[in-house]
């Protein structure tokens, strides 16, 4: 299995990462059961995958308590990435990065997966009342302590920047330059996939300019480039495609054409569209780790054996010239 390494700690993880929010939150709630996703894991695992992505605000606190049930047994396997700083409330989320409650919620993260260090802890949104500097400070001192291997941080503003005309990306860059002075930035966890591939202009080459990992997160498109979802099939209340721009039924049907490419592709391989999807997010670069998220273990071993597959010369330039995916914001 390929391996790639996580900034300039040098932290190894396999070729294609596990999101494991699905499991416990956002995603279709009455698809979410324990066993069911403990046998998700422990696939994933099987096949090599082992940068485990979850976060604390997830469940709430749910996501971590699954993951501590198989760090339990196989802590070795598994790199643990989970993120800090945001807290969930009956109707709203808001961001705390004061530095005794960074302290609480580390400590607090550790009990629920079982484990003695995180290896990559990230936050997940500043502050806005709280210099990024003091957060970043605090996640420091994790470090310095013994209790987290390595520090990230997740990209910001991404929608309210298209809705803004800013450039992407550029509010998270200017954090970065921030807080590597206070304490190196190991890895930055961002949207890239083949309809949103934004962090190509800028947020991408700043971290390959640096050593620092990227995770790329949502690289299946949330399912739509796996090929399996219909224009009008609906989605819960409780899923976030029922709310997003590019998950009405005009817009799935204006957005096939991506779709219809990746299965080309795929044909030529004997793939899927998915499988295609991970593989174009893996020639970004060397240091990016894609991370789909998933409930069923058929998809996490789908998805782990993608990182087999050698996209050509041709099948890149083809994927190049899909038309770019619309929204409802277009």
């Amino acid at each position: 299995m390929e391996r790639r390494t996580i900034g300039a700690a040098a932290l190894e993880v396999g070729a294609i990462g596990l999101g494991c929010m699905p499991m416990s939150w956002a995603y279709t709630g009455s698809q979410q059961r324990g066993d069911r996703s403990l046998r998700t894991v422990h696939a994933a695992l099987d096949q090599g995958t082992s940068l485990l992505d979850t976060a604390d605000m997830y469940g709430p606190f749910t996501n971590e308590l699954l993951l501590g049930r198989v760090l339990r047994e196989r802590r070795a396997d598994a790199f643990v990435s989970t993120k800090c700083g945001l807290l969930v409330g009956d109707q709203h989320i808001v961001a705390n990065g004061r530095p005794g409650y960074v302290r609480r919620a580390c400590d607090a993260s550790l009990r629920r997966l079982q484990t003695d260090v995180i290896d990559l802890y990230q936050l997940h949104r500043p502050d806005p009342e709280v210099p990024v500097e003091e957060t970043w400070g605090a996640m420091a001192d994790l470090v310095r302590a013994g209790k987290v291997r390595a520090l990230g941080i997740c990209a910001v503003g991404a929608r309210a920047s298209r809705r803004s005309g800013a450039r992407m990306h550029d509010e998270t860059i200017r954090q970065l330059e921030r807080v590597q002075q206070v304490f190196p930035v190991s890895a930055v966890e961002a949207e890239l996939s083949v309809w949103s591939p934004e962090a190509l202009a800028a947020l991408l080459p700043w971290c390959e300019a640096r050593g620092v990992g990227f995770l790329a997160a949502m690289p299946l498109g949330n399912g739509f480039l796996t090929g399996t979802l219909k224009p009008g099939q609906g989605f819960e209340p409780d899923d976030v495609r029922a709310r997003h721009p590019r998950f009405t039924a005009e817009m799935m049907a204006a957005n096939q054409p991506v779709v219809a490419g990746l299965r080309r592709v795929a044909g030529r391989h004997g793939a899927t569209p998915a499988q295609v999807a991970l593989a174009w997010v893996l020639a970004c670069g060397r240091h990016v780790v894609p991370v789909p998220g998933t409930k069923r273990e058929r998809w996490a071993v789908q998805n782990a054996r993608a990182a087999t597959l050698r996209l050509t010369a041709e099948d890149l330039a083809e994927i190049a010239a899909l038309p770019s995916a619309r929204g409802s914001w277009d």
